[in-house]
């Protein structure tokens, strides 16, 4: 069976106000997909796990402890997932390579270490388990030239090059929380993996349907 994994953006599951009919009809699709793929889920923390963050930087926590505050929210957020998927692991895993040996049709899963954000665990897993798409899902319709929650005239990109992506914002991890289409450290492993990579928005449920079957979609094909 051929492997989809998708990122999930904290903020898409769960944003300034909870949306319990919007999370069933998120985990109903994931259900869908994984009659045809094996799918794993990596769920991130959102502007919940920003706002610890946040806190925390202005108490002067370091870095480190910030971002291992970010990846407990992260597994918050997959424990709800998978406790509403019903079929995948009850129990989150805390690396990539033990979601591998989980034997469901979905996997679901947060942050693993510090330095590592939901995007590189997910780029890490897509690597790892050769799968055919990794999809990304945010709370914006793919990647722009310049912030669209800013700029109204911001264009959206239907396909965007990975070395334009890393000349531009580098593979480097620079700060917990940071809140971007995709971390930076995972655009080296999209590059090094050549992985089929997309950007969508999450809340948009009929187009991440649509990425994550490989069909056309409103969003941005990273080529590599």
């Amino acid at each position: 069976m051929k492997t989809i994994v998708v990122s999930i953006g904290g903020s898409v599951v769960l944003s300034d106000a909870a949306d319990a009919l919007f999370l069933k009809k998120l985990t109903t699709l994931f259900k869908k997909i994984s009659n045809e793929y094996k799918l794993y889920v990596v769920v991130g923390g959102g502007n919940i796990s920003r706002r610890y963050i946040q806190l925390g930087r202005e108490l002067g926590f370091d870095e480190d402890t910030l971002d291992l505050i970010g990846i407990d929210i992260t597994r918050v957020n997959a424990r709800i997932i998978t406790n509403l998927i019903g079929i995948s692991n009850k129990e989150i895993p805390h690396r990539t390579d033990e979601a591998m040996k989980l034997n469901f049709s979905i996997v679901v899963m947060g942050g693993t270490d510090s330095k590592h954000s939901t995007d590189l665990v997910s780029a890490e897993l897509a690597e790892k388990t050769h799968a055919v798409r990794f999809v990304n899902a945010t709370n914006v319709d793919g990647i722009y030239d310049k912030d669209p929650n800013k700029y109204k005239d911001a264009r959206q990109l239907k396909e965007v090059t990975i070395d334009s992506l890393i000349t531009q914002y580098g593979t480097t991890w620079c700060a917990a929380g940071k809140n971007i289409f995709m971390d930076e450290p995972a655009l080296e492993i999209i590059k090094r993996a050549k992985l089929t990579t997309y950007i969508v928005n999450g809340k948009r449920l009929d187009q991440l349907e649509r990425a994550l079957i490989g069909q056309p979609f409103d969003g941005t094909k990273i080529l590599v």
